[in-house]
């Protein structure tokens, strides 16, 4: 374990002298780049998170006559939120309509963006996902009432967090493999500027393929001016304790470069079940900005994360036992249910460059390259059997037992499963526009490596339940001395997109008219050294995604927009890459696929904006699916296998809105909901027949959703409160299996102080989370095909299998002292 620490280490040792270098060589720019500046540059839409600088910057401003050079066109891009003046040292201002939740949005698709005055009346303790639970069409189903944990889930307009596109700092920050954001591992929530979701809309521009659901966008808070700094002290129920500390520099110099580093350590038991879980994590920006438009901004976060995991019971386990199904406390010497036998711990270190450079005579170039890399192990437990168990589909012989391991019962032991995987990634995202008179054009490039390792292995506890190590250090031996292993994969990826997008303005901008044309080439190879497995597999890919959007800006304070798109995503995980045997029996229990069919889908969107006394959006939408892929995870010996189920067609429409109302008396009220009908399109196979799925609805596709949110802030007091409702889904393809409707409160008050010396604005801040204590079922864990023994279309009889869930966490407290220094 010790080197593992030390590689992981020496990544963020590497990454941070990275950083260091690049701050070192920005402060040192003189005047002399800023004669790069000609005209103000276009800021790049998806290549970079814009700003609140960039969102300021429409185009580049021509020198000449009206005549020779009127107005500038820009194509559509996301929009930040610029507030100058701040409340709080937080970054709370109470002047966004809905509390945070629904700035004003000009783009041709549904947008919505999350900013400071929402993320910071939340428990500093909660991630990306967490916050985005309010806006229309988004479900989050989480394990824990923190939401310090990424055992969640999100989905957006019926489609899962696979399906869904990320993008943190212009770098795509997700496993590319298994689509996981891992949304608690990009940055702190004090360091947050802004989220923003685009559901069903992919950008053309963002450093993602997997976009089918939308997008969902995160960009950290730009570092201030001046020097400074901001503490958190956080304490809650289930012996949560959170220490923040973030140190400003303010302008180094006369260089215009500026920077933040911060710390945060979180502890904290299980709030069901033993066990707990540690967090710390680091994060770094800066950011220097010259001439007219242009600037560089590096960043870095590392995030190391050690949690025993929580149970997934089935409907029946849940309706017996509730809250009491959980891991044992204790080892008896021969049960896989010990808590310590299940728990994960992941190393990721994100690091990355945005550079927005004015070329002058209208070109503006955006740069992002970026880093990611995660080091990770997921453990289980299953009972080992030391003379009949198999390598792949070779007998293993008699196993090698070290002395003194106990947990044996005759031949069996008890083993914990060591699923250990690492992942480096390497990506460059660059774009570059032309934009001349009322036209701009923008060309983008990404390119993408991934070296990806899993070799799930075996540990062997002493009799006091502590595994030998939980890293695959010192694996069980076959009888000639190889590492049982249940399979040894080795993935390269390389994937390469060119994007073209024209966009026209005419009627003084009041018209906007853009389409463009995404292609993607990708190359996935595997290799599996397992006996018995097909040695090498691999394919290639490509897939070109058309869209076309336009705007109508019909008043000053109302918009209409229609768009058309098209999006894809590869099979998730490794599992279709290689062959997979069971240990206990030899067989092979999983097959790689020499045919796979990546998920497409072709969307339709119209929606209405009305921003003045009262604000209003409203969207209607439409997706056709082919190869529709529905992830899900199940325990196999011990180690979690996730696969996509292939739901095939499915057609998908539905309604969302939101309406807020301006500030009245410091009180800021906000309501969102959504209607969804989904249903597939065809018969599925299972079982070796096809089912009667046809018509029915589409798993995880809540027909009613909604939010009701209110918000109070008068510079000294303030208070949120929210309320979420989502109707029941379907769990399985045959519709024979439900997860039932929830509904769920949250309440945040707040008391801010005047500045007392050195401090600035110190805060007390208490969060209760599940007001009411609702007990539910939040998300589905490992779908299936029907929970019912059910005959197919040819006469077979397909076997029942019942599919597991998330259970949502109980009523929690938490109380945050804050203050700027």
């Amino acid at each position: 374990m010790s080197g593992l620490r030390f590689r992981s280490l020496s990544v963020t040792a590497a990454a941070s002298a990275g950083v260091t270098l690049i701050a070192a060589t920005v402060a040192s720019v003189t005047v002399a780049h800023a004669a790069v500046a000609g005209a103000r540059p276009h800021p790049l839409s998806g290549t970079a998170p814009v700003t609140a600088r960039d969102a300021s910057a429409r185009a580049p401003t021509h020198r000449p006559t009206p005549k020779r050079s009127p107005r500038a066109v820009a194509p559509p891009r996301p929009e930040e939120i610029t507030v100058s003046a701040q409340a709080s040292a937080t970054g709370m201002t109470g002047a966004v309509p809905g509390g945070g939740l629904m700035p004003r949005q000009t783009a041709p698709y549904a947008r919505n963006t999350i900013t400071r005055d929402y993320i910071a009346a939340q428990s500093p303790t909660t991630n990306v996902l967490n916050l985005v639970r309010n806006t229309p069409g988004v479900v989050v189903a989480t394990a824990d009432p923190t939401g310090a944990t990424d055992r969640m889930s999100v989905s957006m307009r019926g489609m899962n967090q696979n399906e869904i596109g990320y993008e943190f700092e212009g770098m795509n920050p997700s496993d590319v493999l298994y689509y996981s954001p891992a949304s608690s591992t990009w940055a702190d929530t004090e360091n947050i500027g802004s989220i923003t979701v685009s559901p069903g809309s992919p950008d053309l521009m963002a450093p993602t393929f997997s976009a089918v659901g939308g997008l969902i966008s995160a960009t950290m808070r730009s570092p201030s001016p001046k020097a400074g700094g901001l503490a958190d002290f956080t304490f809650g129920g289930n012996d949560l304790e959170r220490e923040f500390i973030r140190g400003e520099t303010g302008e180094i110099g006369h260089s215009g470069f500026r920077s933040y580093a911060s710390f945060s350590n979180t502890t904290a038991t299980n709030w069901r079940g033993p066990g707990g879980l540690n967090r710390w994590h680091v994060d770094f920006k800066g950011e220097r900005t010259w001439g007219d438009g242009n600037s560089i901004s590096p960043f870095m976060s590392y995030n190391d994360v050690t949690e025993n995991l929580y149970t997934y019971p089935t409907l029946a386990q849940w309706r017996q036992y509730g809250d009491s199904y959980n891991y044992a406390p204790n080892f008896t010497g021969s049960n896989t249910d010990y808590y310590k036998f299940h728990q994960y711990e992941w190393r990721h270190a994100h690091a990355g460059v945005q550079a927005h450079l004015n070329l002058g005579h209208g070109l503006a170039l955006a740069v992002t390259p970026y880093l990611y890399d995660v080091d990770g192990t997921l453990n289980g437990a299953t009972a080992l059997s030391r003379t009949g168990s198999y390598l792949g589909s070779e007998p293993a012989g008699i196993l090698q037992f070290p002395p003194g391991a106990g947990g044996r019962v005759s031949n069996q032991a008890a083993a914990v499963s060591v699923d250990h995987f690492t992942e480096s990634t390497f990506g460059l995202n660059t774009a570059l526009t032309w934009t001349h008179h009322h036209n701009a054009l923008s060309l983008g490039y990404w390119y993408s490596y991934v070296n990806y390792t899993e070799d799930p292995s075996y540990s062997l506890p002493g009799a006091n339940g502590q595994a030998a190590n939980l890293w695959g250090r010192y694996p069980v031996l076959t009888q000639d001395g190889r590492r049982l292993l249940q399979w040894n994969a080795h993935v390269i990826q390389q994937l390469n997109a060119l994007t073209l997008q024209d966009t026209y303005r005419a009627l003084d901008d009041r018209l906007t008219v853009s389409a463009g044309l995404k292609a993607v080439m990708m190359t996935r190879m595997a290799t599996n050294l397992i006996p018995g497995a097909t040695y090498a597999t691999g394919f290639s890919d490509f897939q070109p995604l058309p869209r076309v959007a336009i705007s109508y800006q019909a008043t000053p304070h109302d918009q209409v927009y229609v768009n058309g798109t098209t999006a894809f995503r590869e099979a998730a995980a490794v599992t279709p890459s290689i062959d997979m045997f069971s240990v206990a029996t030899g067989r092979m229990t999983s097959a790689h696929s020499s045919d796979i069919k990546p998920e497409y889908s072709i969307a339709e969107e119209i929606g209405f904006r009305h921003y003045g006394a009262f604000n209003l959006t409203v969207s209607l939408f439409n997706y056709n699916f082919t190869n529709r892929q529905v992830t899900s995870n199940q325990l196999v010996n011990g180690t979690t296998i996730t696969s996509s189920l292939n739901g095939g067609g499915q057609t998908t429409r539905g309604a969302s809105a939101e309406f807020s109302l301006p500030a009245w008396h410091h009180v800021a009220p906000y309501l969102s909901g959504q209607y969804l009908h989904a249903t597939i399109d065809n018969d599925i196979a299972a079982g070796g027949d096809y089912l009667p799925t046809r018509g029915k609805s589409a798993v995880l596709t809540p027909t009613f959703m909604g939010s009701i949110g209110l918000s109070y802030d008068d510079g000294s007091l303030f208070g949120n409160f929210s309320f979420n409702y989502v109707d029941s889904q379907y769990t399985t393809f045959m519709d024979d299996q439900s997860m039932p409707a929830y509904k769920t409160a949250n309440v945040s008050l707040g008391y801010r102080l005047h500045s007392v010396g050195a401090l600035k604005r110190p805060q007390i801040q208490l969060n209760l989370i599940n007001v009411g204590d609702a007990r539910y079922l939040s998300g589905a864990w490992g779908l299936t095909s029907n929970a019912v023994a059910t005959r197919g279309i040819y006469g077979h009889m397909v076997a029942a299998s019942q599919p597991t869930y998330i259970t949502g966490g109980k009523f929690s407290g938490v109380v945050s002292l804050t203050t700027g220094f």
